[in-house]
């Protein structure tokens, strides 16, 4: 499975740009729901993303949780994400992305959540 197809991508950087274009004088920018969740179906880790930087696309925004009981709104680089391959005995395993996610609520809602629960809940 690719854990970025070009939908995704395109989703993702459409978003980013319109961020670009509308920070208002505060630095306050459009509270996008997350376009993908990317997980690691043996472990806590998830990520929410919400947009790709415009003048990098490999920079990715969203709710990160590495499973350990802090998650933080932040940056993560889409190729380390792809990158990544969890080892289960003989066998390296990718993280995946879930096909049955639809965000219901801009990312905001999602990282306050995920603040009270210390995790990412949906």
């Amino acid at each position: 499975m690719t854990l970025f197809p070009q939908d995704i991508l395109d989703a993702l950087a459409a978003n980013g740009r319109v961020n670009a274009a509308h920070i208002d004088r505060d630095g306050n920018t459009v509270d996008h729901p997350p376009v993908v969740k990317i997980f690691n179906p043996y472990g806590g880790a998830t990520w929410l993303l919400s947009e790709s930087d415009p003048d990098e696309p490999d920079r990715l925004f969203g709710l990160c949780d590495l499973g350990m009981g802090e998650p933080e709104l932040g940056y993560v680089l889409r190729s380390e994400l792809e990158e990544i391959h969890i080892q289960i005995g003989a066998h390296a395993l990718p993280l995946e992305r879930d096909l049955h996610f639809t965000a219901k609520h801009p990312l905001s809602w999602y990282a306050e959540q995920a603040r009270i629960e210390r995790r990412i809940v949906e």
